[in-house]
């Protein structure tokens, strides 16, 4: 049964009471709020044959905060009370100290609504998803008798919050996801090799559990797995590699996203600090960050500011023209904020994020790129990878890809890494292909120890000159 929404000042502490205490606190600051969010998810795994894991989380709190100049003062409680909010006022105030400041003006106003507001907890029957999970175990191994084992995930949340300013204006929003995933581990004379697929996004579950939808994740994930059977070791050296669409875009995301978000370019620890203006790519790369795509999982109807998300060109033609910004280094940096200022939960404070960040296509057909390889390394999926998000380098291994020779497609490569730094990488960008695809709707970003979901996205890229790490002779 869907519960009553969350309205923190009908039901726990007067607004008028709370703008009071939100006032005081921010006296003489530049800017400040107070965020109060209710959450709540639910995740069910299916592995080997059976239930697994079905858990049930819910909180809910506060944070309020004040900002003077570079320092920002901040403090959140579980407790939703009059009692609570004025302890908190009292910390938060240390951080403006005698203050001397100019209250920043508020967010403007939206009515965009990019989501549905429904509860997908409760919008599905909790037997309607056990038995979604069965049908895909029994789906997944009827497909091949190789499948040994399958692991299936189904998981929602429903967000809520609402931010108040000193100015008296209030902006809510309410924030769902889901996602279903599937992994299977296959098994030929003695070999096992695994496969996963899966996506979601701010929508219901309805779409998820449809049989259509699911068995196309769960033939995916097959196929993937079937492919690593074949898959032989990976070739080391310096190569040219062209990367698939959509999900490999978390390489961008990554290697290059974290450098153009404002607070490292404000501190001059980002590669790019200091070169807006000029050009950091090739030219054709047109790289965006987008929290306005309907129903996609990294997009915010605001931020958690209070301010739209918009669509930010950060890179055009190969020129850095802007960067990603929430409140506190739009101001100090001279820029308007951009509707980056993301934070994990109520426990914690905003700092500028990326949503949706995706580069545009060209112009090229992806097999022409392909064709261009002489000697290199064509990869379609990524997993795991470390960045220092500083100067972009990084290095990713693969879960799917294939070596290239003389423009032909061959065999499948297993242990493949990639290694390099993302300003260089953007700078030998030989080829755009023209199938430009956002990723399904799986990604998640760490950034300071909190985490957010994200979206990526690119077309097909020839790079020119990426160190592959390999284990072949």
């Amino acid at each position: 049964m869907p519960q009553e929404s969350f309205r923190p000042f009908s039901n726990v502490v007067s607004q008028e009471t709370a703008l009071k205490i939100l006032r005081a606190a921010t006296l003489g600051a530049d800017d400040g709020e107070l965020f109060l969010e209710r959450r709540r998810s639910e995740a069910l795994v299916f592995d080997d044959g059976r239930l697994k894991t079905a858990s049930f989380d819910a909180s809910e709190g506060f944070g309020l905060r004040a900002v003077r100049g570079e320092v920002s003062g901040y403090a959140h409680s579980t407790e939703l009370s009059e009692a609570a909010l004025r302890r908190a006022a009292e910390t938060a105030r240390l951080a403006v100290g005698d203050g001397g400041g100019t209250l920043a003006e508020a967010p403007q106003a939206t009515n965009r609504r990019l989501y549905t507001d429904e509860d997908p907890i409760a919008g599905v029957d909790f037997p309607v998803k056990i038995e979604t999970l069965r049908e895909i175990d029994a789906f997944a191994r009827d497909l091949d008798p190789r499948v040994v084992q399958v692991s299936a995930t189904l998981a929602a949340s429903l967000q809520e919050v609402e931010i108040l300013r000193p100015d008296g204006i209030s902006v809510r929003d309410v924030r769902p996801m889901t996602r279903v995933n599937v992994s299977v581990i296959v098994e030929e004379n003695g070999r096992r090799e695994s496969g996963s697929a899966g996506g979601g996004g701010r929508v219901g579950l309805d779409g998820l559990i449809d049989p259509a939808d699911w068995q196309q994740k769960a033939r995916e994930a097959l196929r993937v797995a079937v492919v690593n059977l074949s898959a032989e070791a990976a070739p080391a050296g310096v190569m040219d590699v062209v990367l698939g669409p959509g999900w490999p875009g978390i390489l961008l995301h990554e290697a290059v996203g974290h450098g153009l978000e404002g607070d490292f370019n404000r501190k001059g620890s980002s590669a790019f600090a200091g070169l807006m203006g000029q050009q950091v790519a090739s030219r054709g790369v047109t790289v965006l960050d987008d929290g306005t795509i309907p129903d996609r999982r990294g997009s915010i109807t605001v931020d958690d500011e209070g301010t739209p998300s918009g669509k930010n060109v950060l890179i055009e033609d190969g020129i850095l023209v802007g960067f990603m910004q929430d409140r506190q280094n739009a101001r100090l940096m001279g820029v308007a904020p951009t509707g980056n200022g993301r934070r994990q939960s109520y426990a914690h404070a905003p700092m500028p994020r990326m949503t949706n960040t995706y580069m545009l296509g060209g112009d090229a057909n992806p097999d022409d790129l392909v064709s261009d390889l002489k000697d290199g390394i064509y990869a379609v999926g990524f997993g795991g990878g470390q960045v220092d998000i500083t100067n972009g380098k990084f290095v990713f291994s693969c879960t799917e890809a294939y070596r290239v020779q003389n423009g032909k497609v061959g065999a499948p490569v297993k242990g493949a890494t990639l290694i390099g730094d993302g300003a260089t990488a953007l700078r030998q960008i030989r080829g755009l292909g023209n199938d430009m695809a956002l990723d399904p709707g799986m990604g998640n970003c760490g950034k300071q120890g909190q985490w957010v979901p994200v979206g990526v996205g690119q077309p097909s890229v020839l790079i020119g000159g990426l160190t592959v790490g390999g284990s072949a002779a």
